[in-house]
């Protein structure tokens, strides 16, 4: 099996012109507007014919014409000059209106949702009466009363946006305000103005910045829509919106009048939302890290070879490697590990935390995000069939039906919109022709089966109406739904108490002794193991160092990892024996592994 080597120059990752040119449509999008807001700086210096100048003789003439590349208007004015001037000025309302409402809503939206209560309520209605009118008939009744004119549409256009800017940015923060970081400040000491600016605004700034980017484009439609109307621009000056209105009465005779302004409309909006999508890309630090957002449905292979079974083992993995992709470099999880497992047995797999228990059990049925996961080599047998090798839709049939996985925090894992009943039935009709009569019957069973008594009433709870240990209950139904050969617990009980924990795993027994169930248990805790495994596998930095019957690992432990791992577990009545046990292990594993 080949190895992977890191790519050189350390760890790579892609920088942000990198990532916005990787998004063609962006890269189009900024393209074609940096292009337009070029040719309009410049346009002071481009040899171009004085937009206002009329000559009624060169009326209409088509585009192409001598001295006029894109013809002329109904007063003879050169259509090429207005457009890169009109743009100019349309460019720079949008950008303006843009800002302008972004600022305000912005501030709105977070005080109301910050500070609550009377404040929010008070914030919050005022931004409902400017809702309760239509914002394009809203925007022209400002400008009568302001009277017609450039400023004044500016100022209509950004006042009815406000509460676009505003509502979306009020209940971002009111999710934002109890999360966890946000309480951590406060008890920092951090004042509320620190809070609000230091936490809660950049979590919203993608959001506030791919706003304004899709915005800027209304802006500009609507901006023009005033001067079709004859409200903003006034003549002579002449904007997108205007030399529209002013083409409107030659659709027939001389479309190009009509037809150059609006195709470039068309191209400012579409660039801007464009754009848009890319650097709501560049704000995401996932994708700064060379983590890409969009996973295919199957971990991708990248293997050059397929190995063999090597025995009748109900699962068999052999010689796994799974790397991580950061730009063109691969650094590798788990490096070729192989291990078995027979029908009814448990095998405990142990590790600290980044050892690469987690990225093995998501792998054996494809379920690791690719991108950036890869699985660089070896194979995955289920009874006998190579998993990683199956088409996309028929490792979807194996999952769940087969091989099934019960997740360490069920609280993530259920969805927090869907009531567990539904969840259940979801799972069993997924897999089995079953009307839903029978899948509730079913449900319902299999929440007695793990524990649940009041069945019928908790089938109707959502998710987080119930308890840590009921909501893993939950999950393991789920797991047992379809009979599946393989239950794969994923740390079921690391985020349960003591007491909730043994229950857990006295359950987890007794659906072994009825049910015959094959287990893969993964966990970080020795007294887990050698309370519900069979035989037992240590994995450490990405390889299985020690593995055997659990007995005979935890009484005569080989590898200095394994040693370290079982002497930090305290026994009852050791007191400091305990302590200096450890510390006396510490510089006989340093010695060892440096040999």
């Amino acid at each position: 099996m080949s190895q992977i080597q890191p790519a050189p120059g350390g760890r790579h990752r892609p920088s942000l012109h990198s990532l916005l040119l990787a998004n063609r449509l962006a890269t189009l999008g900024l393209i074609i507007l940096l292009l337009t807001l070029l040719t309009a700086l410049c346009a002071p210096l481009l040899p171009l014919a004085d937009p206002d100048a009329t000559n009624l003789l060169q009326r209409l003439l088509p585009p192409l014409s001598p001295g006029h590349l894109l013809g002329t208007d109904p007063l003879g004015r050169d259509v090429l000059s207005r457009l890169i001037w009109g743009t100019r000025v349309s460019l720079a309302l949008g950008i303006s209106a843009t800002l302008l409402a972004a600022l305000f809503g912005t501030v709105i939206g977070l005080l109301a949702g910050y500070i609550g209560g009377k404040t929010d309520s008070l914030l919050m209605r005022l931004i409902d009466m400017l809702m309760a009118f239509p914002y394009i008939l809203l925007a022209l009744a400002i400008v009568a009363v302001l009277g017609p004119g450039l400023l004044n549409a500016l100022y209509a256009i950004a006042l009815v946006n406000i509460p676009f800017f505003a509502r979306n940015i009020r209940g971002l923060t009111v999710g934002l305000r109890q999360r966890d970081f946000v309480q951590a400040a406060r008890l920092s000491g951090k004042n509320h103005l620190q809070t609000l600016l230091g936490e809660v605004l950049p979590n919203l700034m993608p959001v506030i910045v791919v706003t304004m980017s899709t915005t800027i484009g209304w802006m500009i439609l609507e901006t023009a829509g005033l001067s079709f109307l004859g409200l903003g621009t006034q003549p002579p000056d002449a904007d997108l919106g205007s030399m529209l209105g002013q083409g409107r009465a030659q659709m027939f005779s001389a479309p190009h009048v009509a037809l150059v302004p609006g195709l470039m409309i068309f191209l400012l909006v579409m660039s801007f939302n464009l754009l848009g999508d890319g650097i709501r890309d560049l704000l995401d630090p996932r994708l700064r890290a060379g983590v890409l957002q969009r996973a295919q449905p199957v971990t991708s292979l990248s293997r050059q070879s397929i190995p063999a079974a090597s025995g009748d083992a109900l699962l068999e993995v052999v010689d796994l490697s799974v790397s991580f992709r950061a730009g063109n470099q691969l650094q590798q999880a788990v490096k070729g590990i192989s291990f078995h497992l027979q029908r009814g047995e448990c095998l405990g797999l142990i590790g600290e935390s980044g050892s690469g228990k987690s990225v093995t059990a998501l792998s054996l049925m494809g379920l690791l995000a690719s991108p950036p996961g890869e699985i660089s080599g070896g194979a995955v047998y289920v009874d006998g069939e190579e998993m990683l090798s199956l088409p996309a839709i028929e490792l979807q049939h194996r999952r769940g039906a087969r091989v099934a996985y019960i997740f360490q925090d069920p609280l993530t894992t259920l969805h927090p919109q869907m009531r567990i009943g539904t969840q259940i039935t979801e799972a069993l009709q997924a897999h089995q022709p079953l009307s839903g009569r029978e899948a509730r019957q079913k449900a319902l069973a299999l929440l007695e089966d793990v524990g649940i008594h009041e069945s019928r009433e908790r089938f109707h709870a959502w998710p987080h109406q119930l308890s840590g240990g009921q909501r893993q209950r939950v999950g393991i139904a789920m797991a047992l739904a379809n009979d599946p050969q393989i239950i794969i617990a994923d740390e079921p009980t690391t985020a349960l108490d003591v007491t909730v924990q043994a229950r857990m795993l006295e359950l987890l027994q007794k659906l072994r002794r009825e049910r015959g169930m094959t287990l893969l248990f993964i966990t970080h805790d020795f007294g887990v193991i050698a309370q519900i495994c069979d035989r037992v596998a240590v994995m450490r930095q990405g390889e299985i160092v020690e593995s055997g019957d659990t007995q005979t690992v935890l009484s005569q432990p080989q590898h200095p990892y394994t040693q370290r791992l079982i002497a930090s577990v305290p026994r009852p009545g050791q007191g400091r024996e305990f302590l200096a046990q450890v510390a006396a292990l510490y510089p006989a594993i340093t010695s060892q592994e440096s040999q």
